[in-house]
């Protein structure tokens, strides 16, 4: 039966019975970004459909497994099923997939920390305006083979330069992103091109674009998917944002535009550089929440390493036509394919944390009618005014956020304050291991 023939809710699990399935697989995306759900055999589907119940504690725990965020008496987590979510896994053909929605067992307003919910919020609130916002979502991430003597017990794959845009087996040997690539095409998130990227052993693979909770859900899924079919290989997927001192590190772009009607509401035919009033106006919602912002687009301390000059990556909240060097730039194109690009995103980000962000600021910036700065000319990088400069360290970016009410009154205050109070823990953590780094420097000398 063709996927669009298909019935809704546990019917539609049912009818793959026929076909070797054997398991539901129900997943959300965590405040970190990582999938955790269960599994559950066919016959015990209507259990799915009545909610699942999980620890709320998840939705505060550490990547060390600290439970962070203090629930009480570590109350239920009740996740629903989204059925229009629903896929077939191809690296896993006997498993069915889909998205859940999270609500507290008093009652299913009563609403949890939830990435994904945070997104249909800012999302509803835009609809509410008569806009529909379109994302189209780019990663990048490394294959690694595990070594146990190797910094962090993985080691570059393909450790070879000069391979950007290099396809086939020298590239990819085996086949694996090969696999890859074709195995999400195949579950229908619109996987659609995939090459090696810049750095030894870093790969992306491309996403169409489509409505942003789509684009969010898709952008998750990939991730999941990537990171599991590494796993069978015997190989590590990590999209870390900066794993090697050597290597430049993997980003997550964003780009971002609003329709009206059905048209794009930021292209603008009429006027000089072919863009309209909202586009400026969301750009500069963007740009006036850059600092706030950067806490979901760069959410490890990791990531800050990442962000220094002539990477590519930007340092300062300013835009351009054309440039890479900035925070937003505005690709060529017009038409139905005006758009923002957001190339600040750290390949760690939260595809769901950052796309509300982003949109509650654009949100922002057009019912405020915020006035845009001239763009930035040339080179960034060099620049004599290149913009306020954004937050160095997590640390910052948090201080920012915990001051941005506008974003924590959208995304949720329940979403946010849970995701500070871990990212508070992981840099105090940090602030107290002694790090090879250190060691190297002070050791032998002092």
């Amino acid at each position: 039966m063709s996927a669009s023939k298909r019935p809704v809710g546990v019917d539609a699990v049912s009818e793959f019975a026929g076909e070797g399935v054997e398991m539901l697989r129900v997943l959300y995306p965590d405040l970190h970004g990582v999938a955790r759900g269960k599994d559950l055999p066919l016959a015990e589907v209507q259990r799915a459909e009545e909610g699942l119940p999980f620890c709320l504690a998840i939705m505060g725990t550490d990547l060390r497994h600290t439970p962070v965020v203090p629930h009480g008496a570590y109350p239920d987590l009740i996740a629903t099923p989204d059925f229009s979510t629903l896929k077939r896994l191809p690296w896993e053909p006997e498993v069915v997939a889909c998205l859940a929605d999270l609500h507290r067992p008093e009652s299913e307003t009563a609403l949890p920390p939830d990435p994904r919910g945070a997104t249909k919020r800012v999302i509803a609130a835009l609809e509410e305006i008569g806009l529909d916002p379109v994302v189209g979502p780019e990663l990048e991430f490394f294959l690694l083979t595990p070594d146990p003597e190797a910094p962090g017990g993985a080691r570059r794959r393909l450790d070879r330069f000069s391979m950007v845009y290099t396809v086939g087996p020298q590239a990819d040997p085996e086949g694996v992103v090969r696999n890859m690539a074709r195995d999400l095409s195949a579950m229908g998130i619109g996987a659609y091109a995939m090459n090696h990227e810049f750095m030894n052993s870093q790969y992306e693979i491309n996403l169409h674009h489509s409505g942003a909770l789509d684009a969010a859900d898709r952008a998750f899924w990939l991730r999941t998917g990537v990171k599991d079919i590494a796993a069978q290989h015997g190989l590590l997927a990590t999209f870390m944002g900066k794993p090697f001192n050597d290597q430049g590190g993997s980003g997550f772009h964003f780009h971002l535009s609003l329709n009206r009607s059905g048209a794009n509401a930021f292209d603008d035919p009429e006027s000089d550089d072919g863009v309209g009033a909202e586009m400026r106006h969301a750009l500069a919602g963007i740009l006036s929440h850059a600092p706030a912002l950067m806490a979901f687009l760069n959410p490890t301390i990791n990531a800050y390493r990442r962000l220094v000059p002539d990477s590519l990556a930007p340092t300062h909240a300013n835009w351009g036509w054309d440039n890479r060097t900035t925070f937003v730039r505005i690709p060529p194109e017009r038409g139905p394919a005006t758009r923002i690009e957001v190339r600040v995103g750290d390949g760690s980000a939260n595809a769901h944390l950052a796309i509300a962000g982003l949109l509650c600021a654009a949100l922002h910036g057009i019912r405020d009618e915020l006035e845009l700065r001239p763009p930035q000319e040339g080179d960034a990088y060099a620049a004599e005014e290149p913009g306020d400069p954004l937050p160095g360290s997590l640390d910052q970016a948090l201080d920012a956020l915990e001051r941005d009410e506008t974003l924590s009154e959208l995304i949720g205050a329940e979403t946010v304050e849970a995701f500070v109070a871990a990212k508070r823990f992981e840099c105090e953590r940090h602030s107290q291991w002694v790090s090879e780094w250190e060691l190297d420097e002070y050791l032998r000398h002092l």
